[in-house]
């Protein structure tokens, strides 16, 4: 096992962490800033942890986790936003309606 490699997959889990809380916030860009950060640390760890040990593997597994959570979080977050998007074309489309109308009375 590497010390390194094994160091590089805990502070992956941290920043992991960090990034589904940003997720969960709805701040995608900061998300996104974590996942660069946490794709580096886990190439870092991939090239020094060869093979791969138990407790590595539970790392990565935990990591995953809380991916999945991340992209829970931001897939809620975008179909919030299209639903707030659709609502705001009906409502434009029934003040556009509701002028013409208006306009003919």
């Amino acid at each position: 096992m590497s010390r390194a490699g094994t160091s590089a997959l805990h502070r992956a889990l941290s920043v992991s962490q960090e990034l589904v809380a940003a997720a969960e916030a709805g701040n995608a860009d900061a998300a996104a800033s974590f996942d660069l950060e946490r794709m580096k640390l886990l190439k870092e760890a991939r090239r020094a942890l060869q093979p791969v040990d138990a407790e590595d593997r539970e790392l990565v597994r935990q990591i995953a986790l809380l991916n999945e959570r991340a992209i829970g979080f931001l897939q809620h977050a975008l179909r919030r936003t299209v639903r707030d998007l659709d609502m705001l074309s009906v409502g434009r489309r029934a003040v556009r309606a509701y002028s013409a109308t208006r306009s003919r009375l």
